[in-house]
């Protein structure tokens, strides 16, 4: 029989009449021929809650009993799942990370898939089992012991099983019927694409998009499994949603796909520190050891000519999330301790967010990066950094303003445009 893999978040299974409402989906897709393996989160609030016991109980807890208790929460909305279809007459089972079993690396609550073995799960279809409900964000390590996937990995769950199993698609059930051109909020010109490539998807969900999490989209890219995000709430069909896909499948791309935006940022910046081979590494080795995420770089022009750049000096900014400003910090001041850097002062400005322009059609078209730039002068909105990818144009400007450039931009490249 043909495939599906459906995954419903916490929104979707919030309650058991929304579970209700779930199982009604996978029973239509039951109708139609397909076997079924659903991929279930916790119901809505559920993880904070489980979190908020274990630091309760145990604020610098062993990780391994954190997972324990964090992945309950999906393994009561799997056999609620299963009941519900079963009393609908359709032959459903709930499967625990356990017992498929669903195999991955043994770095609690950041785990990675190592194998899912098919035998299990294809052995109970053969015996006429037509739903298979699998709690998401969960595994098994080599010492057996459960495992998490960090938050969102349920996304990630549901495309590792379609790609396993050979799935004709991944469908991502959630409380938004679709990818948008920008978020909805902030303008109403926002639109609903129809389709939007696996690189596209990436850079927005990287960029601070939230609909899809960044690894099941690597994931999806990697094997090639369609997406389709649509919406719980609504009644559906084969055209519901947005398709995400491989490039091929897109007769013609806009220029510019989607706008993202991260308010969340901060820019960190190296006064006069030494312009010496070796110094960049000195700078981000550190703080890759701390965990920092860096975004975008910038390093100034020397205050020195290249031909006598000995003594020569110059200025590093860097990007990160706030909330990892003195993680950051730290690494820095403790590099300077240790002699591996020099500098004059480390200026910090938490007041600052990323705005962020993508879309494919920018590989064979020119001038994307003037028009941006022009649209965003028009507004009076400075630009702080500027950073570039083949298919992306990032930028840090002050955080007041960022709603105005998210607007501005999505303006500036007609995105409520179909054509």
């Amino acid at each position: 029989m043909p495939l599906l893999v459906m995954k419903f978040g916490g929104t979707s299974v919030a309650d058991l009449e929304r579970i209700e409402n779930a199982a009604n989906k996978v029973m239509r897709e039951v109708e139609r021929g397909y076997d079924v393996i659903v991929i279930v989160s916790a119901m809505s609030g559920k993880t904070n809650e489980l979190v908020g016991w274990v630091n309760q109980t145990s604020p610098f807890y062993d990780a391994r009993e954190y997972d324990a208790v964090v992945s309950s929460g999906e393994n009561v909305t799997a056999g609620l799942m299963a009941l519900r279809l079963q009393e609908m007459g359709i032959p459903a089972r709930s499967w625990q990370g356990w017992q498929v079993p669903i195999q991955t690396t043994s770095q609690h609550s950041a785990a990675r898939f190592v194998d899912i073995p098919r035998a299990n799960i294809d052995a109970k279809f053969a015996e006429g089992m037509k739903v298979a409900v699998v709690a998401g964000f969960q595994g098994v390590s080599p010492e057996n012991r459960i495992t998490t996937l960090g938050r969102g990995g349920s996304d990630t769950t549901a495309v590792a099983f379609a790609a396993a199993f050979g799935a004709e698609r991944c469908d991502i059930y959630t409380d938004v019927d679709g990818i948008y051109t920008t978020d909805p909020r902030i303008t109403s010109k926002a639109r609903k694409l129809e389709r939007i490539s696996f690189e596209e998807m990436l850079e927005l969900a990287s960029l601070g998009a939230k609909v899809l999490q960044t690894r099941s989209v690597e994931l999806a890219m990697r094997y090639n499994v369609r997406l389709r995000v649509l919406s719980s709430f609504d009644e559906t069909d084969e055209t519901s949603g947005t398709l995400v896909c491989g490039e091929d499948e897109i007769m013609e791309s806009k220029v510019v796909s989607g706008v993202a935006y991260s308010r969340d940022e901060a820019k960190i910046t190296l006064v006069t520190v030494e312009d010496r081979p070796g110094i960049a590494a000195a700078i981000f080795g550190p703080l890759a050891d701390a965990g920092v995420n860096v975004d975008m770089i910038v390093q100034n022009i020397s205050e020195k000519d290249y031909e006598d750049h000995v003594g020569a000096v110059t200025d590093m900014t860097f990007s990160c999330p706030v909330d990892q400003v003195e993680r950051a910090r730290r690494a820095i001041e403790g590099a300077r301790d240790a002699k591996a850097i020099v500098y004059d002062d480390l200026v910090v400005d938490t007041d600052v967010a990323k705005v962020s322009v993508v879309g494919i059609g920018m590989r064979s078209h020119a001038g994307v990066a003037s028009r941006m730039f022009k649209a965003l002068a028009d507004e009076n909105i400075n630009i702080k950094v500027i950073g570039t990818s083949e298919i992306k144009i990032s930028v840090l400007v002050d955080r007041k303003y960022m709603e105005l450039a998210v607007q501005t931009l999505h303006d500036a490249f007609a995105l409520e445009k179909a054509d």
